[in-house]
């Protein structure tokens, strides 16, 4: 007779009491010959992650030079006075290392990730990068023919092609942030490694500089790591670079890039307001969340599940550059697409609800939701070093306290619905936001106009 198999059942898993979780806070301090460093202790993350920021801003490029601190930044990565740009390449490549770099408006940031069992040899590649780069002139002008070959591609990237005319129409043509951050083809095209050696002479320096390491540093003698890599870095002393007053016109008007047969119209609608350091910055980015930070916010509902005008619109705000004493400002705006016959009457429907934001304000519903998906999700977003460190890089950038993440958090929670909804509505005022279109002129210029939302211009697409 066979016998029945009998199942044995274990009592259920019972979930552990909830742990508090705080953005992680960095020990700060600063090496001999004065680079600033901050370091967190995050155990489990096997990959170390990098950050270096170099007081280099957009605003110090020689005039006529547009360009130049992007192409030095990419050049780090392409030789040193002991390595080829091949050999360096490959070096990084032994190491499981990445090595990226971008040049913006507050200044040029190199980012690098390694295995922590690798770091030793990845921080002497990274720091022999910043000590002694080669600025090869095949390198860079190798650097400068890509760089020209991007700009055309921009230029028909309609979303890059909308950014591209916002800076230009909000910021006065003396001002760098009128400009593409990256160059022209006019200015790039003038770029050779002597300016490049000359930039970097003039701007990069350790004293001036601050280093970013996250990551599991069990076991690692991180203070006399950095003395045989980043702390050998030597350099003079400098004085913080001024930073220029910035002023933008956001008058309520309509600029509409002709792209004659386009099947779409892209649209970016902005203007400048609070950036981190202003007391309604949280509430500011719950309610704009609120309005269009993800799926179900307001503009989806209405533009694409409503009326189905698109795929998806977003409201967001972004630091463009702070200041020492406070002062800074950000790009607040809401982009999208959408297809050209509806272009008026997507157009209406989002005025509308910027109207209705104003007459009948968030809903307590809202609030909770954008709460929930901005702070519920934090220890998620944060769950890699990279993103940590990417994250104090910005607070140092802002010249923001190293707390500033872990109070924003507190602040979220604690904004009620009344305060997000008098963010989002100063945010986006229907009578001073700048709106462009990039589509065909032909088909979307008269209904645009007929919907009253401003003076309406017409552009070549170039």
């Amino acid at each position: 007779m066979t016998e029945l198999a009998t199942m044995e059942f274990h009592p259920q898993p019972q979930a552990g009491e909830a742990r508090p979780w705080a953005f992680p806070a960095p020990d700060r301090g600063t090496l001999g010959n004065g680079l600033t460093l901050l370091r967190c202790h995050r155990p489990g993350q096997q990959v170390v992650a990098v950050e270096v920021l170099l007081a280099a801003p957009l605003d110090a490029e020689p005039a006529g030079l547009d360009g130049i601190a992007t192409i030095m930044a990419r050049a780090f990565s392409e030789g040193t006075d002991k390595l080829s740009a091949e050999e360096f390449a490959a070096e990084l490549e032994r190491c499981g290392a990445t090595l990226d770099a971008y040049a913006d408006h507050p200044g040029v940031r190199l980012s690098l990730e390694v295995p922590v069992s690798r770091l030793p040899k990845a921080l002497d590649l990274l720091a022999d990068a910043l000590r002694a780069p080669a600025f090869a002139d095949s390198e860079v002008e190798r650097l400068v023919r890509n760089r020209l070959d991007e700009i055309p591609h921009e230029t028909a990237n309609p979303a890059r092609r909308a950014a591209k005319e916002l800076s230009k129409e909000l910021f006065p043509a003396t001002s760098r942030m009128s400009r593409p951050r990256q160059g022209t083809e006019e200015t790039v095209t003038g770029i050779d490694s002597v300016a490049v050696r000359a930039f970097y002479e003039k701007h990069v320096r350790p004293a001036t500089a601050t280093a970013v390491i996250v990551g599991d540093l069990t076991g690692v003698d991180l203070d006399a790591l950095l003395a045989d890599t980043l702390g050998a870095w030597t350099g003079s002393s400098a004085d913080p670079l001024p930073v220029p007053p910035v002023t933008a016109d956001d008058t309520g008007r309509v600029v509409i890039v002709d792209r004659p047969g386009a099947v779409q119209t892209q649209l970016l609608i902005g203007r400048v307001g609070a950036d981190r350091h202003d007391r309604v910055w949280p509430a500011q980015v719950l309610g704009t969340y609120c309005l269009g930070g993800t799926l179900t916010s307001r503009l989806d509902r209405v533009l694409r599940e409503e009326k189905g005008y698109t795929y998806g619109v977003r409201a967001f705000g972004q630091v463009l550059r702070s200041a020492p004493d406070g002062t800074g400002i950000a790009m607040l705006a809401i982009s999208g697409s959408v297809d050209t016959p509806n272009t008026g009457p997507a157009l209406d429907d989002l005025w509308k609800v910027l109207r209705t934001l104003a007459a009948e304000g968030l809903t307590d519903a809202e609030r909770d939701v954008a709460v929930q998906n901005l702070v519920g999700v934090a220890p998620l977003k944060f769950e890699t070093a990279a993103a940590v460190a990417g994250t104090l890089a910005d607070q140092v950038e802002q010249h923001l306290p190293d707390d500033y993440q872990a109070t924003l958090y507190r602040q979220l929670a604690a904004t009620g619905t009344v305060e997000a909804t008098a963010a989002a509505v100063s945010a986006f005022p229907v009578d001073r936001l700048v709106t462009v279109l990039v589509g065909d002129a032909a088909q979307i210029e008269e209904p645009v106009k007929a919907l009253g939302i401003g003076e309406v211009s017409v552009v070549p697409a170039e």
